[in-house]
């Protein structure tokens, strides 16, 4: 089994996922590709947009291949959900510095025929030996080291258990037929492309640190994959294997979760067998405004995005901002005055909603938009 003491993202796991998008058009579905095709994250340098328009259909992600896995699963008659865990498990194969299941994040879903909206966290824990001043060296000072590249910047993975219950309670297929794309991939290879392979390039130090890390992502003379090469992943096919096969007890209890314990306890860090097995993502209510007649349905808390978003449109809503103009100096400004004073509301008041009470409905609230705007200047920058 892989494990990747790599910065997580979290994963926004809805058919929109990011950019890089396949679309799906009222034709059959093709056959599978019999090897791997040359794909590549929209973010890299070389990478090339095309539009892609679609009638009944599209799922995007932050890479090709995976978007292609939520393409196919729409075709064969999966639902939305459905697409969304399939690319995220894929993700977890052909985007390793990015997707995968040893990270958490956050899901909103609209289920037209429920008529809801739920919010799901699966973000990471803090193992429960956790203790306030874990990052802090002799001296008392913030150590970089055991915050961000030591077993104790780990927390309790989420990604598995909200991937599953989204499954569980608003997809339509099995836990084997979304998982078995990225099985497949990972078994017979994705290729290595260049945005690949600089990617391991640029972390080499610190991913060389790690044998097991080490020996997935580079040669025996220290080299990083390079482009054009088949890169398989026969231990991260086994714990995908797992959970196809046993649900969430695939992954937070028996081989999975030993191997998960024991490479952090090697790395200094102090999570359990108990921390995995106890895990469990949250339903939460979405956060909601309104914008110029149009509902804005987000995620709450402990995500800060939600609230702030809601907070910037509240702000702006005051300012015709189609009399000044999209682009323009003037419109970018008042933009820029509304996220300043937002960013200062999200070091104030934001947090874990089951630790620390957040003040919701005030900073979402007209009202409080309308004090804000008042200590805006339509002619120039605040200070700070």
């Amino acid at each position: 089994m892989q494990i990747r003491l790599l910065k997580h993202a979290a994963l926004a796991a809805a058919v929109a996922l990011s950019l890089q998008a396949t679309a799906l058009q009222p034709t059959p579905p093709a056959a599978p590709a019999a090897a791997p095709v040359v794909s590549e994250a929209i973010y890299a340098e070389n990478a090339i947009e095309h539009p892609v328009w679609a009638k009944n259909g599209m799922v995007a992600s932050q890479e090709a291949l995976a978007s292609a896995v939520g393409r196919d699963i729409l075709q064969q008659g999966g639902n939305a959900v459905d697409a969304a865990v399939a690319v995220g498990f894929a993700l977890a194969v052909t985007l390793p510095r990015a997707g995968n299941i040893g990270g958490g994040g956050f899901m909103l879903i609209h289920d037209a025929q429920k008529h809801e909206t739920v919010a799901i966290d699966y973000r990471e824990k803090a193992p429960k030996a956790a203790f306030r001043d874990m990052y802090l060296d002799a001296e008392g000072n913030a150590d970089e080291e055991r915050s961000r590249y030591h077993g104790l910047a780990v927390g309790v993975p989420g990604t598995v258990d909200g991937l599953l219950l989204a499954l569980k309670e608003h997809g339509t297929m099995t836990r084997e037929q979304v998982l078995a794309p990225a099985i497949r991939l990972a078994e017979e290879g994705i290729t290595v492309t260049p945005g690949f392979s600089d990617s391991l390039q640029g972390l080499a130090e610190r991913l060389r640190k790690w044998p097991s890390t080490a020996k997935i992502f580079y040669h025996a003379d220290g080299s990083p994959l390079q482009p054009g090469e088949t890169f398989k992943q026969p231990e991260l096919a086994a714990s995908l294997r797992r959970i196809a096969e046993q649900g969430r007890d695939g992954f937070y209890q028996g081989e999975t979760a030993e191997k998960i314990i024991a490479a952090i306890k090697d790395a200094g860090g102090t999570m359990t067998a108990e921390d995995l097995r106890d895990y469990r993502a949250v339903k939460r209510e979405p956060v909601r405004g309104d914008y110029r007649g149009y509902q804005i349905v987000s995620m709450p808390p402990p995500s800060s995005g939600g609230i702030h978003i809601i907070q910037i449109l509240n702000i702006l809503e005051g300012y015709d901002l189609h009399a000044s103009g999209a682009n323009t100096a003037k419109t970018i400004h008042l933009m820029a005055e509304a996220m300043q004073l937002a960013y200062a509301d999200r070091a104030e008041y934001l947090g874990d909603p089951d630790f620390v009470k957040i003040p919701v409905k005030g900073l979402t609230s007209q009202k409080y938009a309308d004090t804000l705007r008042d200590k805006i200047d339509p002619e120039k920058a605040r200070p700070g």
